[in-house]
């Protein structure tokens, strides 16, 4: 019997949020290696982190969205990528008011090179895992994500996002 077998729900939940606090604190310590060795601010890391995972090109408002920035953070954090490279802004065909936020393919190498070189070492973290544990840790982070997303505009005092 391990010692999670012995404790009370009330225990696991006060392991849990023990656990989840240095899962973060990690989470964010690596985002901000990942940054340095970049040249790059943390939050500029995942924003492109997001956009490498959008079908195409979006808007400053958009990003906004995707990262829970104000508009003018927003704004700022798309000056500092058009600065590094990474991202051009070009008016949209479509409609020639809205300006839309592009990766640069070229710069996005450097990125993508950085998430290969890692990625063996994430991947073994699940090898000894089923697939009903590796749907169990997807359902988790999904609605980790969500969640994170409604305690920011909370944060931020603004309705969440639907």
């Amino acid at each position: 019997m391990t010692r999670e077998d012995r404790m009370t729900r009330e225990d696991l939940l006060a392991e849990l949020r023990a656990e989840s606090r240095r899962y973060i604190a990690s989470y964010v310590l690596f985002n901000q290696a990942v940054a340095d060795h970049l040249g790059l601010h943390p939050t500029d890391v995942q924003c492109l982190n997001l956009l490498s995972l959008e079908a195409g090109a979006v808007t400053t408002g958009q990003i906004a969205e995707l990262t829970g920035l104000t508009s003018g953070s927003a704004t700022r954090l798309v000056d500092r990528l058009e600065k590094a490279g990474y991202v051009t802004r070009a008016r949209d065909t479509q409609d020639r008011r809205r300006v839309l936020v592009q990766l640069v393919p070229a710069a996005m190498v450097r990125f993508g090179d950085l998430w290969r070189e890692l990625s063996p070492d994430w991947d073994a973290l699940f090898t000894e895992d089923d697939e009903a544990e590796l749907a169990l840790l997807i359902r988790h982070m999904r609605r980790t994500t969500e969640l994170g997303r409604r305690q920011v505009a909370r944060l931020a005092g603004r309705p969440p996002l639907d």
